[in-house]
């Protein structure tokens, strides 16, 4: 009797626990203006009739501050009656139409510029939308348009249409010679996110590639003119732990990039290209944060000019120069520690110093070209950023590396949003 008289009570108990439960009553926000109210209910996780899980509505402010339309987020609770509980997203919106210019000189000192318009919130939806053209001496023009939630909150799409010329360099054993480069391409990637911090894309991308010689040194390998038809089967996943807060970054991310690029001529083989860039950011007392990107990538390792992995001073070392080498295989480390020097209101003023540093495999040489030291390349340097709190990316930024290793240039890089 007393053993029923204590299972009864226990079970009374929990009973009464569980019928008082935190329950969300219902979920709202505030301070949105362009964003959709729809959209952000769809795009978060918590849903009215959850229990009320601190942990969820963490990872859902997270997710809100990746938005490009969200320079940041908080939530609140309210109790409303019974076990019910109201849940507010408080948001603070970036603008997200941005124009881009940009001017600079080319190698035989011509005048370059670049002008462009993008929405990264077309519609109130986080789909980015938006075009370019470019005339460095060449036309070139691009439409690109990235919808990572059109069809369900996990699955989007992206397509991207580009026509781009540009002069570029091809490295033979004798020296180097400049062909007229040009590139036209259509691709589409399905979007697609697993959960929280797994995402993948995956698609297809036909172009067609030409080349034009300009100057420098011929080979009897290499034709003057040489048009190209390729696919490529394109694979992105990425394991995304960055948390932000406004200038500032915590945790890592991972991203891996696998490309097959099939086509059928005599210069060129069918080739897999690979790489993976793993980023780090940790928060230093109130203003500082350390930032770290290591990036390795393998290609095919064909013997060619047309090698895929650049040395470049807008990809991976600042004041290397313009395309200066190239490699089927890439090892570079970019490390930095940004300081907030100035911050009021909307502007944010940061000062940079860094460390790039990378080494290459030559095309049809071997993994010892790694520990080369004609393939060495280390440039220390500092920097400025320009920041706006509420432009997405609107982060101007200006950089000087002077290179410590043999024969090593220094040079000015400029440009918008964060180096990595």
């Amino acid at each position: 009797m007393k053993k029923n008289i204590l299972l009864f009570a226990f079970l009374l108990i929990a009973f009464y626990g569980i019928a008082q439960e935190k329950i969300v009553y219902d979920v709202k926000f505030q301070g949105q203006k362009k964003n959709k109210v729809g959209f952000l209910k769809n795009y978060i996780s918590v849903r009215n009739g959850d229990a009320l899980d601190s942990l969820q509505l963490e990872n859902d402010v997270i997710l809100l501050k990746r938005l490009a339309g969200v320079s940041h987020a908080y939530y609140q609770v309210f109790y409303s009656h019974d076990n019910l509980y109201n849940v507010y997203f408080n948001i603070e919106e970036n603008f997200t139409l941005i124009p881009n210019v940009n001017l600079w000189t080319t190698t035989n000192e011509q005048v370059a510029y670049k002008v462009g318009l993008y929405d990264y919130n077309f519609l109130g939806r986080n789909i980015a939308f938006g075009g370019f053209y470019q005339n460095n001496g060449f036309d070139s023009y691009g439409i690109n348009l990235r919808a990572p939630n059109l069809f369900t909150r996990n699955f989007g799409v992206a397509i991207n249409h580009q026509n781009w010329t540009s002069e570029e360099p091809l490295f033979f054993d004798g020296g180097s010679a400049n062909y007229k480069y040009s590139n036209t391409s259509f691709e589409v990637l399905a979007l697609y996110q697993i959960n929280f911090r797994h995402r993948l894309q995956f698609g297809i991308n036909i172009f067609k590639e030409e080349y034009d010689y300009l100057s420098g040194i011929t080979s009897d390998a290499i034709p003057q003119s040489l048009s190209l038809d390729k696919q490529m089967l394109k694979f992105v996943y990425e394991y995304d732990a960055l948390n932000y807060d406004y200038q500032y970054v915590e945790g890592y991310k991972n991203t891996l990039y696998l490309q097959y690029v099939t086509t059928a001529n005599d210069f060129q083989n069918n080739f897999l290209i690979g790489w993976s860039d793993f980023l780090y950011f940790e928060r230093v007392g109130e203003r500082g944060n350390w930032a770290n990107r290591f990036r390795f990538g393998v290609a095919s390792n064909n013997s060619s000019p047309f090698a895929p992995f650049s040395v470049d001073n807008n990809l991976n070392i600042r004041g290397v120069g313009n395309i200066i080498d190239r490699g089927t295989a890439s090892m570079v480390l970019n490390s930095e520690y940004r300081y907030t020097l100035y911050e009021k209101g909307w502007f944010i003023l940061q000062g940079n110093g860094f460390l790039d540093a990378g080494t290459w495999r030559n095309p049809g040489g071997d993994f010892g070209d790694f520990v080369d030291s004609k393939n060495f390349r280390i440039y220390p340097g500092v920097g400025l950023r320009f920041i706006h709190k509420r432009i997405f990316n609107a982060i101007f930024r200006i950089d000087y590396g002077h290179g410590v290793t043999k024969n090593a240039g220094r040079g000015i890089v400029f440009g918008i949003g964060q180096y990595f």
